[in-house]
């Protein structure tokens, strides 16, 4: 399935296409060698139980192991993709940003409140070291800045 075009045939030929299917098929190619495909399954599949963790550990984020998992999903497996992309929780922000190149307006502001908290417990309950301290509210403020400057189509007032 190295040719785009033939990632298609399989699906048109059913009858039953949706939209979305259409869409999911012109997002998907395949690559060409079956050992590329499957090291992209493995890594996909790997950045899905590491955005699962993330829904229960706040340091580690959900959306951007989401985000990766889809993109090897759509280099490996229409199948893989397909479901990702059509999960209740997890579909809906990854179909926004690879349609619009951007996050909802309200997981932005929840990133950045829980990326606060977590980094702010962190920084005054656990780590010691002032210089650690310093580190982490660097990183902190940088990871919270990023966020936050990424589009957002849906925020009040715009």
């Amino acid at each position: 399935m190295g040719d785009p075009g033939q990632g298609m045939e399989p699906l048109a030929a059913e009858g039953a296409v949706t939209p979305a299917e259409l869409q999911a098929a012109a997002e998907v190619v395949e690559h060409a060698s079956p050992l590329v495909r499957g090291l992209l399954i493995a890594a996909g599949s790997l950045c899905v139980v590491l955005g699962v963790v993330g829904l229960f550990l706040p340091l580690l984020p959900t959306t951007p192991f989401m985000l990766l998992a889809a993109a090897c999903y759509a280099r490996a497996s229409l199948r893989f993709y397909r479901w990702l992309t059509g999960h209740r929780l997890f579909g809906p922000p990854i179909l926004e940003w690879r349609r619009h190149r951007a996050i909802p307006y309200r997981a932005k502001r929840a990133g950045v409140l829980l990326m606060a908290l977590t980094f702010s417990t962190s920084i005054l309950l656990v780590v010691k070291n002032p210089w650690a301290q310093a580190g982490l509210a660097a990183f902190g403020l940088f990871m919270c800045l990023w966020l936050w400057r990424l589009p957002s189509r849906d925020r009040p007032g715009a």
